[in-house]
């Protein structure tokens, strides 16, 4: 929930999304990552659904099998967490709404809401068959979305992904264009389509879709430049799980480390102890 000596962070976050420059927001998966990007002077951070699913020790996304899947309760649970650890917006990764009907994606996002999320990303897939919604369906969700948030009487940022790049074919520049378009006409603040790091795609989708873009970088690939993209126009820049599963690449690097050589050269980029107590005890004392 919202912390009583602080501002709304949803009002904060909806400014970030209408400033003339855009920003970088990483994406942490519990309270001592989120409190550590915090501390680099990052102005908002993401929650990571990956990193959260697999600090718990489960797989993420379209995962077909609910009995392995990380549900609702407990993603909502780690964003609280992460919420309340920083001072700084939060937006919720909620993946596509833990529910097919605009009444199941409304409730989830009033449930985000009290869970103290600043804004929340909401994708177009549909779980039960791992396509795409029909555009008008999707439109729907989103305003349903939308009507919860107005209802909360919060600030609070609404993003509209669009898987069409992983399930578009060959026109899913146009489909990104078309869905973009039609999720901010249903009240979409801002239009997320994952699959473009690029500068010369991210231009095109600026200037047609018109509205606050999400592009993220890291997912897959190392060579795009958050930097860049936002010289392009782009509004927020994520990192989704990249970072979380840059560090299970440690957990892993250092395992095979000690299996093979009984070597701790990967203890060379640890931070220290005391730097790390110090920034928990601080971070700690700011939310008292």
């Amino acid at each position: 929930m919202t912390h009583p000596h602080l501002p709304d962070p949803g009002h904060a976050f909806l400014a970030l999304h209408r400033a003339a420059r855009g920003f970088v927001m990483p994406n942490a998966w519990d309270a001592g990552s989120a409190v550590l990007l915090a501390s680099e002077g990052f102005a908002a951070l993401g929650s990571t659904s990956a990193g959260i699913a697999f600090s718990l020790g489960k797989p993420d996304y379209n995962v077909r099998d609910s009995a392995l899947a990380v549900p609702r309760d407990e993603m909502l649970a780690a964003i609280a967490r992460i919420a309340a650890a920083v001072a700084v917006p939060v937006n919720a990764d909620l993946e596509s709404g833990y529910g097919d009907t605009p009444e199941q994606v409304a409730d989830t996002v009033r449930r985000a809401i009290a869970a103290g999320a600043a804004g929340c990303n909401l994708e177009d897939v549909d779980t039960r068959n791992g396509h795409l919604f029909d555009l008008d369906t999707a439109a729907e969700r989103i305003a349903a979305a939308r009507a919860a948030i107005a209802a909360s009487g919060r600030g609070f940022v609404l993003t509209a992904r669009t898987d069409v790049f992983q399930h578009g074919g060959a026109d899913a520049l146009r489909q990104a264009i078309t869905r973009g378009r039609r999720y901010l006409a249903a009240g979409a603040d801002c239009v997320f389509p994952p699959g473009v790091a690029d500068v010369e795609r991210a231009r095109v989708l600026v200037q047609e879709i018109a509205g606050p873009i999400n592009l993220v970088v890291g997912l897959g690939e190392s060579s795009s430049n958050a930097h860049a993209l936002i010289e392009a126009g782009v509004q927020r820049v994520s990192v989704g799980g990249s970072i979380a599963r840059s560090a299970l690449g440690l957990v892993r690097r250092a395992a095979r480390e000690l299996r093979e050589h009984g070597s701790v050269g990967y203890a060379r980029e640890q931070i220290p102890q005391a730097e790390l107590n110090a920034l928990y005890e601080r971070s700690r004392a700011g939310r008292g």
